[in-house]
């Protein structure tokens, strides 16, 4: 399986503290696990390896569109029992089973101009309707601990986390702020200033805007009624159709 993480490790000393420490970075790039981690025993326990194999703090850089869920989870599990501080750094994308891994951080922090999307868990099913039904079932619990996730690093209800994923929804920083999903806006580190966080916000959703066409399109579509047109009486089409039937008989 091609590595979709990378470990860069260095030591670093400063006056305030002479002795030695070591400095761990953890990027995530592109997608997490191009094939499935499911009966997976080589891989995961090659990250586990990797990951316990130092100790101390680590910065986890993500900049991924997501993938296996089941990656994620394991990936969410191993840095949730780390025993260091885990700071996670969004400096592109955090989408879908990756947005799920960066709530395993002790701080998250997202770049200006990063995104984060959250949506539903999706599979490919093939059967009759038994095992479509049992696909529906996985997919409803997949969805409620991904949920877990989310919840323990925001605070928001599960309800309103639910509908979040339903409408597939895309944050940038700020938005992520303030639905707790992230804790600070990355900013210069030579800069000893505070940056406040911009005004406006955005918060995109796929369901939202669908919706918001559509109703545009019907009411540019709709036929407006006019009170002073006669509403026409009579026979229908099909009855007038009978009848030239019966008279062509007749001929």
């Amino acid at each position: 399986m091609k590595k979709f993480w990378k470990w860069k490790n260095r030591t670093v000393t400063n006056q305030e503290n002479p002795m030695p420490t070591e400095e761990r970075t953890l990027f995530l790039n592109g997608t997490i696990a191009e094939e499935s981690w499911f009966d997976d025993d080589i891989t995961p326990q090659l990250f586990k390896d990797e990951l316990m194999s130092g100790s101390g703090d680590i910065t986890v850089w993500i900049n991924s569109p997501g993938g296996d869920c089941v990656a994620a989870a394991q990936i969410y599990n191993m840095l949730m029992d780390y025993k260091g501080n885990v700071t996670v750094k969004i400096d592109g994308i955090a989408a879908s089973a990756a947005s799920v891994i960066a709530m395993a951080g002790t701080k998250v922090l997202m770049s200006p101009v990063s995104m984060l999307m959250i949506h539903n868990p999706m599979t490919v099913a093939m059967g009759d309707t038994a095992e479509m039904q049992k696909a529906i079932e996985m997919l409803g619990s997949v969805k409620d601990s991904i949920i877990n996730a989310y919840e323990i690093k925001t605070g928001l209800s599960r309800a309103k986390l639910s509908h979040l994923m339903d409408a597939e929804t895309w944050m940038d920083a700020t938005k992520a702020m303030e639905l707790g999903f992230a804790d600070e806006i990355m900013t210069r580190s030579d800069s000893s200033e505070e940056v406040e966080p911009p005004a406006i916000s955005m918060l995109y959703s796929k369901a939202n805007v669908i919706n918001s066409l559509m109703d545009k399109i019907a009411a540019k579509c709709a036929i407006p009624q006019n009170p002073d047109v006669q509403e026409v009486t009579g026979r229908s089409v099909d009855e007038l159709q009978a009848a030239l039937n019966a008279i062509k008989n007749f001929m």
